[in-house]
């Protein structure tokens, strides 16, 4: 029977199990469970995962009335510590949506129903906002347009929801599956081996004739990924190299364009100082027309003024984060939430769905 058929059902009233994996996360996990338990509009469970927290997480999570605690089972050789968790979550969840989201996640009024309806609304087996950014230090703000705005170039929304495409990615931060779809792809199992959980369970879902729906979701959901420069940094060594498929291309890339907006500004700068000035203006044109190109690049990630007029300062950055990703697999050393992650990762995802295309 075709996969359309199997997994599709009619909901007067859809019940969601939003599942959330949670390692440490008191920082943030009380103000996620409030945006989430005064949701309306739709009937809902929440599963918190305890994932061997050592703070206050278990705490945080037990503190409210309404939401079911669980702790999760030792990790498997050869899973990722989030897959664990949330494949746990989906063994004693309820809803005929599952939603998985993670506990640095802000979910505005009336989102999860929007979400679902939105869903309908497209025929999608799995729908995924990418959320709104917060950022406050410098490193974020200069950083993290850079990755999103590759991601959005990389992973197109209208190529990701368009059913003739290969192209599959999703955001794990907010990824709303049919239960019948996830299930019948064999859930986060089929999916153990990879760090890259969110892009390859979208991939999947998508091979067996299922429909994705991905969009950025700033109306929907907000969040702030990193707190600390150390975090940004472990985080991002362990997601580049396999978000982008010639990831040492890239770094030149990126370098090569700093060093040029850089070098054009230098020699202008120069040209005025010595007052060539025709020169001067000539490479102050020079200068703007690349800064140009640059900036138009970057609003594709949705972040304010302010912060992407700093991420000319992050293009570095963004070069060395991507070879440190890469140096980090081919040793066999990415680590993530104090855990350690020697074997090297399959192909990335990113790569598989570019040879599609």
């Amino acid at each position: 029977m075709p996969f359309r058929k199997r997994i599709r059902r009619s909901y007067q009233k859809p019940i969601v199990s939003v599942i959330i994996p949670a390692r440490n996360e008191e920082v943030c996990l009380e103000s996620c469970l409030k945006s989430l338990v005064d949701q309306e509009g739709i009937p809902f469970e929440i599963i918190v995962v305890d994932d061997g927290s050592t703070d206050a997480t278990r705490k945080i999570a037990e503190s409210f009335r309404s939401v079911r605690v669980m702790a999760a089972p030792p990790l498997p050789e050869g899973w990722g510590g989030k897959s664990n968790a949330v494949a746990y979550g989906a063994r004693h969840a309820r809803g005929d949506w599952f939603l998985f989201t993670d506990a640095d996640t802000i979910h505005k009024p009336g989102s999860l129903s929007r979400a679902v309806s939105e869903a309908e609304r497209h025929s999608a087996d799995l729908l995924s906002y990418s959320p709104e950014q917060i950022v406050k230090t410098f490193w974020e703000r200069a950083v993290m347009p850079i990755v999103f705005a590759e991601l959005a170039a990389t992973f197109k929304p209208r190529e990701v929801s368009d059913p003739r495409s290969s192209v599959a990615a999703a955001n794990g931060q907010y990824l709303l599956v049919r239960r019948h779809a996830y299930e019948l792809i064999g859930g986060h199992s089929s999916i153990a081996h990879t760090l890259l959980e969110d892009v390859d369970l979208a991939r999947s879902i998508k091979e067996a004739g299922g429909r994705l729906f991905f969009r950025y979701g700033g109306d929907a959901v907000k969040t702030r990924m990193y707190r600390s420069f150390r975090q940004l940094c472990e985080g991002w060594t362990k997601n580049l190299a396999l978000l982008f498929p010639d990831a040492r291309e890239l770094a030149a890339t990126r370098m090569a364009e700093f060093a040029t907006i850089a070098a054009a500004l230098a020699v202008s700068t120069a040209f005025a100082f010595f007052q060539h000035f025709i020169f001067a203006a000539g490479f102050a044109l020079l200068t703007a027309a690349f800064w140009t190109r640059f900036l138009k690049r970057i609003r594709l990630a949705h972040f304010g003024a302010f912060s992407e007029m700093l991420a000319i300062f992050g293009l570095p950055m963004f070069a060395w984060l991507l070879r440190r990703s890469v140096s980090s697999y081919a040793r066999g050393e990415v680590t993530w939430k104090g855990r350690s992650y020697p074997a090297p990762p399959p192909e990335p995802a990113s790569k598989r769905v570019a040879e599609k295309v």
